[in-house]
């Protein structure tokens, strides 16, 4: 059962890997629903935290300008890394699986964002409140679900970012998040030694995806790529949802 777990969960972060070196972003937010429909979303989170960091640091590294990126967006991932504080807490001391909904409602989001005219004149107009809240409402749904996107694309939308600033910002966020993640996952006794031995077992999986998707990110018919990617979303959140009934 452990090495069949394994296998799943190497063939799970290989295809989330995939899709995030091919465009940028998108590893948690396949990844963890994924995992969630074979266990506890709180395992699921568990078993994404050290490849999660991972696919950051390269992301960062691919994006470049890293540096002037943490000058910008720091102020939005310190809060983040706040939110993510309160909602792994709540994540800790209730039962995992009733967010398992919130996680497929906040996919469901994401994927109809493009159909859903936004226009919040606010975020502009009080960049520093609108980026606190929006970095702690991020930070809260991540601690929660692992789902940070469909909260920082509103934000990095409306603020009128470019799409390497928008895949800048996300992963410091994310990066900061799950840093803070794991050292409180950590304390509270959770973070097992077998999890750190498979998370680590599976990142030769992860890197090889990343290195392909990378390679092919130039390669591939985008809007046909997103169309798949979102299908697959929609399928895994409606799973969710028969989950939670």
């Amino acid at each position: 059962m452990e090495f069949e777990f394994l296998m799943l969960l190497s063939g799970i972060l290989f295809f989330a890997s995939l899709i995030h070196g091919s465009i940028g972003f998108g590893f948690p937010m396949i990844a963890t629903p994924l995992l969630a429909l074979v266990t506890d979303l709180q395992t699921a989170i568990l078993y994404t935290l050290i490849p999660t960091l991972l696919v950051n640091i390269v992301s960062i590294a691919t994006e470049g300008n890293f540096f002037a990126a943490l000058k910008r967006f720091y102020p939005l991932a310190i809060f983040a890394m706040l939110g993510t504080v309160v909602g792994t807490q709540i994540l800790l001391n209730s039962d995992a699986d009733q967010f398992k909904l919130l996680l497929a409602i906040a996919i469901l989001f994401y994927l109809l964002f493009d159909f859903i005219k936004i226009n919040i004149p606010w975020i502009r107009n009080c960049p520093t409140c609108s980026m606190r809240v929006f970095g702690l409402l991020a930070g809260v749904l991540a601690g929660l679900t692992n789902a940070m996107a469909p909260v920082l694309i509103i934000y990095t939308l409306e603020s009128r970012f470019s799409k390497a600033e928008i895949i800048q910002a996300s992963n410091i966020c994310f990066f900061f998040g799950k840093v803070v993640q794991l050292i409180l996952f950590s304390f509270a006794g959770v973070f097992s030694i077998e999890v750190v031995g498979d998370s680590f077992m599976a990142l030769l999986a992860i890197a090889v995806a990343l290195f392909i998707g990378v390679k092919i990110k130039g390669h591939i018919n985008a809007n046909v790529y997103k169309y798949i990617i979102k299908f697959v979303l929609l399928l895994i959140s409606l799973m969710l949802i028969i989950q939670s009934y």
